[in-house]
């Protein structure tokens, strides 16, 4: 239960790297947000963090954490295989819930973190933190405004060459390659944030069907996957992600009965918007913290101030996506 009426107290379960720049300044420079307490299993680490990021606190319990009373919301910043234990573990607490994505593990994980959060009546919040970004609600403004006309089809296409750990994964044990901990590879970890745009953009899906293999077989999870899906107002979608690619493509394209609009989802580009054999081009710069806008909204949410447009709900249905392909193939 949020105490404070004037302020959000977070602490932060697994201050990593991605603490470090994306999101964990975000919680400190956000308005009406503080950032009270961090926890790492390993004390050391999370003192260090806590030094360095001017952070009151911090814990190598995650148990001290949650139960902390000047804590009134949660992140949790680990690997997905501990989003569900500690997200029913804040959630029993009373306390606001905000999870890194994906969300959870599969599908059915989702789900029991949803009906968790609400028979305790506390929010919970997903880190599909492109859906507050300028780039991306200019795309949905020209979709929701009908510039494109009826929406046709969309297609997306994401390549890129192998990472430095990808060639010796028993060297590095890079954990978004291990499907024990993250329950997949990059598909589930980074196309994550394209799959939630699309259901951001466009609505509920009814039907996605597709493969995911492993060409390169430099690690044990799939490097390529393909797939055609539909949407519940009939639009039709196809997407391929290869992750041991010779080059770099981050591109998807909007088509609809009036014109199209395309961008990178990734990396940084334009909007691109074509009608009429006219074309309009919309340039942003993405923030120093990338989740700070995201965080901002959980923030006004909870202050009664606003809206977060990520939630439980709607980033579930990544990992449905994900779920239609990957357990099918394995």
């Amino acid at each position: 239960m949020i105490q404070n009426n004037k302020e959000i107290r977070w602490g932060i379960i697994g201050c990593g790297d991605v603490t470090e720049i994306k999101s964990g300044p975000g919680f400190q420079k956000a308005k009406n947000s503080r950032l009270v307490a961090v926890m790492r299993r390993d004390g050391d680490l999370a003192r260090d963090y806590a030094r360095r990021h001017q952070v009151p606190k911090w814990y190598d319990n995650a148990d001290s954490l949650i139960h902390d009373d000047e804590i009134d919301a949660v992140y949790i910043a680990t690997p997905p295989i501990f989003h569900r234990d500690y997200t029913l573990k804040v959630a029993q607490a009373k306390k606001t819930v905000y999870v890194e994505k994906p969300m959870g593990m599969n599908h059915a994980e989702c789900q029991e973190m949803i009906l968790s959060c609400q028979k305790s009546e506390v929010p919970l919040f997903v880190a599909y933190y492109r859906r507050a970004l300028e780039k991306f609600t200019k795309v949905k403004e020209i979709i929701d405004q009908g510039l494109l006309g009826d929406i046709r089809l969309v297609s997306v296409l994401f390549c890129r060459p192998p990472l430095k750990q990808d060639y010796d994964y028993q060297k590095y044990q890079w954990w978004r390659t291990d499907p024990e901990i993250s329950g997949g590879g990059y598909f589930i970890d980074a196309a994550s944030h394209m799959i939630d745009l699309l259901f951001y953009f466009l609505g509920e899906m009814v039907f996605v069907s597709g493969k995911a293999t492993n060409q390169a077989n430099l690690y044990q999870v799939e490097d390529i996957v393909s797939c055609h899906f539909l949407f519940k107002n009939g639009v039709h979608g196809t997407a391929c992600w290869c992750y041991a690619a010779g080059t770099d493509i981050d591109h998807t394209e909007i088509i609809g009965s009036r014109g199209k609009l395309s961008y990178k989802t990734l990396s940084a580009g334009p909007v691109k918007l074509e009608l009429n054999g006219q074309s309009e081009i919309f340039y942003f710069d993405d923030p120093k913290h990338i989740q700070q806008p995201l965080i901002q909204t959980i923030v006004d949410e909870l202050l009664k101030q606003g809206n977060c447009p990520s939630r439980g709900k709607s980033a579930a249905m990544t990992n449905w996506f994900v779920d239609q392909i990957i357990n099918k193939t394995r």
